[in-house]
Formats: C-alpha cells, structure tokens, sequence
C-alpha cells in the first residue's frame, strides 16, 4: 500500500522560505518519479516539479530559480525546498509517486503566504 506524508507546511510571510518533506512507503522509492502537486481553492492540482529516479528534474516556470526539489532514496524521502516565496505559492501541496500511468497522492499540506 502506498503511503506519502507531508510535513514542514505553514504559514510564512512574503519572502520567507519553507522545506516540505514527504516520507513514502509501500514503494520502491529508489526507482520512482516523484513529484510535487499543488491545488488552490477553486482550480485544479498544478504541477510543480518532479525528480526522476537518475536525479534529473522539472519545475513549472512560476518557481524556477526558487524552488529545489531533492530525494534522499536511503530515506525514502522527498523534499521540496521553497525560497523567496510569494503569495501566489499559497496553496495545499501534494506529495506524488508515479506508478506506471498512476500518478499517487499524499493527504497533501497547506502552505499559506501572507504580506
């Protein structure tokens, strides 16, 4: 069964920074992409970056330069390093794991920035 929590959410102000973490089990971590999601009220979950099993990621261009996205595979966990953040950020951010043509989602974790 798979499982991915979040921890590090928040509130923080304009600027300020946040590291999401996702501990995963059920899963053969080491292999996996793995993402982070994030919805706002009244639209649907957006992608925001992945990492591939080889290390190699993506990242939507609102966060670009601002976000990191790293895994720790002797951990099996995933962190998600948020700088400078803005108030357009705010929103609950999912962990995900893709299974074949599954993509798998944590409880999610909100995440609000304020001014």
């Amino acid at each position: 069964q798979v499982q991915l929590v979040e921890s590090g959410g928040g509130p923080v102000q304009v600027g300020e920074s946040l590291r999401l973490s996702c501990e995963a089990s059920g899963i053969i971590f080491s292999g996996l992409t793995m993402g982070w999601y994030r919805q706002t009220p009244g639209k649907g979950r957006e992608f925001v970056a992945n990492i591939m099993a080889d290390g190699g990621a993506n990242y939507i261009d609102s966060v670009k330069g601002r976000f990191t996205i790293s895994r720790d595979n002797s951990k099996n966990r995933l962190d998600l390093q948020m700088n400078n953040l803005v108030a357009e950020d705010t929103a609950v951010y999912y962990c995900t794991a893709y299974i074949r043509t599954q993509i798998h989602y944590g409880q999610g974790i909100q995440v609000t920035v304020s001014s």
